[in-house]
């Protein structure tokens, strides 16, 4: 702890002169901060951990990971950083940031040199950095003023980020000169000068403390920043961190901490977040099935050119198709899963490929039967093939079996279909689907209603309610589940709702909580709080706004926010103790991932022993009932359990969602559950 402490206080310039921290971007090298990842489609960090975007930025952070925003060079012999963005097409809902700090920076003056390289938009210094939605600004803007901003954290109007003006002061710029920006902040008390002229005073108590940084939504070259504080206040600052990495380090030894379990090579056929899991060859145990695709348009529609069926201990039972590792990232749902759709006692694999629907033999990989994928229909984003490609494929029970056995097969954004397990056509629907939906049986009668999109559908087609019409970004994930603490309450419908936030709808399809707090994803629900009644459920952000952690109590109030990441995550619920309290997986990043509990803090974190943590699965595997974590990327797997046994009459074993519903963009619902042991 000791070590990890004198990292974070040298990072945080906590020396014994009074800068906190400086640099005149020197370090950086010459050209594109985002090179080569930028090449690459901007979605690969909703699910997949990448450290950076092709050159490491520390101490800096690029806090929206999938903007490449900056470059760094020279100017007259002098080093500069560059953002390169007109940032028009967003404006109203975020702006480039680069920051630097702690989160418990306070009573600091920050200063920056600017000089704005077009005057239409801001152009200045980032203070008070909660988030990336919430924070300060001292700026210039429009080419004669200039201004002090607090963003705030949610919206009241669809896109729009809001803000409150704290001041602001005629000054008349060109894109000729740098202009030395400086924030003088204490307490409540904000004093804004440029080139030494003190412009705006103002107070304000939204944000105390935080990170600091540079921020512009025009072209703009920035030198020589600087933060300093008074000896008191570094001291202060100092004595708040310390206290942080106790109470962290207590924490973290209070859990079981991650220890190998198993690992193995995937040598040519190795994959991101593109796995399934299910007994492939009727051992009883978890297998993996890995698929690979060639994509066939810049965002989605991905083609399966490969799968390979592996055992927990590495070897292979089958491979259909030819391994390249080429072919191993996505930033999409693939449409394959693994199940027992004839009830038989034995695996299936369902996919989409070459425009069939298929069912193949889970222990051979054998083809048994298939149809020919339906007629495309318009959608947005679609390629004109005639028939569909496939985007994800869900097991759903609409004929009253006990099991889930029909399939529903969905494209893109539009439409789905749902057949039967001999692959005949039942019904089919259409609307703002969203990525995956969630089948679950609400009235009762052995039968499951279709959660997809913002809309519920029932077991024979007909549309029972949809609010698809006046909500206008799709729905990234979504659940029906009670969450309450009544055991016999009511379930209701949450969701992540891309650009539309958090929302909570009844049964009934009425709207009873719309928090628009930025682009929501990967909802999560489990029991995360101990001292909140009922089971919690959790989103972060992505685009334009990533990694921005909210948790909400049942109702949907707002119980947290934090940025803990500056990327997406799949956001897993983990049983990791058994005694009732589940955390979130953020990933396995030894330094940046690990889990985090109900209060945003990471309470377990992975070894620094060079294990992938590309993606991540979460699986109870060794059999106790707390889940083991399944970490990869293109070339290995690493499993890792407790480093101790669970001591006590019964564990927890909750209830989730079955590994045969898998995709990237599904909400993983862990209910309560106990066994005696």
């Amino acid at each position: 702890m000791k070590e990890r402490l004198a990292v974070l206080l040298l990072v945080a310039g906590l020396a014994p002169a009074a800068d906190l921290f400086r640099d005149d971007f020197s370090r950086l090298p010459a050209g594109w901060l985002s090179q080569p990842v930028w090449r690459l489609n901007a979605a690969i960090q909703e699910y997949h951990y990448l450290p950076h975007r092709g050159v490491p930025l520390a101490p800096w952070e690029n806090a929206l990971c999938h903007l490449d925003a900056w470059v760094a060079g020279q100017e007259d012999g002098a080093p500069y950083l560059e953002q390169v963005l007109l940032n028009n097409d967003r404006l109203r809902q975020a702006h480039p940031l680069f920051v630097t700090g702690d989160a418990e920076w306070s009573d600091y003056t920050v200063e920056v040199k600017v000089k704005p390289l077009l005057r239409t938009e801001i152009a200045g210094v980032v203070f008070r950095y909660h988030t990336n939605r919430h924070h300060y600004v001292f700026a210039l803007s429009g080419g004669d003023t200039a201004r002090v901003l607090v963003y705030l954290p949610i919206e009241a109007k669809f896109r729009n980020l809001d803000a409150r003006e704290l001041g602001r002061a005629a000054f008349a710029y060109d894109t000729r000169h740098y202009y030395s920006l400086k924030v003088e902040n204490s307490g409540a008390r904000i004093r804004a000068f440029i080139d030494g002229k003190l412009l705006i005073e103002a107070e304000d108590k939204e944000i105390l403390k935080g990170k600091a940084g540079v921020t512009a939504d025009v072209p703009a070259r920035f030198q020589d920043f600087r933060v300093t504080a008074t000896d008191a206040g570094r001291k202060a600052i100092e004595s708040r961190i310390r206290e942080r990495e106790q109470l962290l380090a207590r924490l973290q030894a209070e859990n079981p901490r991650p220890k190998l379990w198993k690992k193995f090579a995937t040598p040519g056929f190795g994959t991101g977040r593109n796995v399934r899991f299910g007994d492939l060859d009727g051992d009883g145990r978890l297998d993996l099935l890995f698929g690979q695709n060639v994509q066939r348009h810049p965002y989605d529609m991905a083609h399966l050119t490969c799968l390979t069926a592996v055992t927990l201990e590495g070897k292979v039972l089958w491979q259909s198709g030819k391994p390249d590792p080429r072919n191993g990232l996505l930033t999409y749902d693939t449409p394959f899963q693994i199940h027992d759709i004839d009830g038989d006692g034995k695996s299936e694999v369902v996919l989409a490929k070459d425009f069939k629907l298929q069912v193949l033999d889970g222990h051979t990989g054998k083809l048994l039967r298939e149809v020919e994928t339906p007629k495309a229909l318009p959608g947005p984003r679609e390629v004109s093939y005639e028939n569909v490609y496939g985007d994800s494929i869900a097991f759903v029970n609409v004929l009253g079996d006990k099991r889930r056995h029909e399939i529903l097969l969905k494209d893109r954004y539009r439409n789905f279909w749902v057949y039967n397990n001999k692959l005949e056509l039942l019904w089919k629907g259409e609307g703002q689907v969203g990525h995956y939906p969630y089948p679950v049986d609400t009235d009762g009668d052995g039968r499951d209603e279709v959660a997809i999109g913002y809309a519920l559908w029932d077991h024979d087609g007909r549309l029972l309610w949809s609010r698809d019409k006046e909500l206008r970004d799709h729905a990234d994930g979504m659940m029906i589940a009670n969450l309450s603490p009544d055991p016999k309450g009511e379930p209701r419908y949450y969701a992540g709702g891309s650009d539309e936030g958090v929302l909570v709808i009844d049964l009934g399809g009425n709207i009873l909580k719309h928090v628009r707090l930025g682009h929501g994803q990967s909802p999560v629900a489990g029991k995360f709080r101990m001292d909140v009644g009922g089971l919690q459920f959790a989103t972060v952000n992505f685009w334009y706004n990533p990694g921005i952690v909210s948790l909400f109590d049942w109702e949907g109030n707002l119980l947290a926010q934090e940025e803990p990441i500056h990327s997406g995550s799949p956001m897993l619920p983990v049983n990791w103790r058994g005694d009732g309290q589940e955390f979130i997986l953020l990933s396995g990043n030894p330094r940046e991932g690990g889990m985090i509990d109900g209060q945003v803090r990471r309470v377990v974190m992975f070894p620094d022993d060079g294990h992938p943590d590309l993606t991540c699965y979460v699986a109870n595997v060794t059999g106790d009932e707390r889940d083991e974590i399944i970490l990869w990327n293109e070339k290995e797997v690493w499993i890792y359990t407790q480093d101790r046994p669970f001591n006590g009459k019964r564990i927890y074993a909750p209830v989730r969602n079955p590994d045969y519903n898998e995709s990237n963009y599904r909400t993983t619902v862990s209910l309560p559950g106990w066994k005696e042991r």
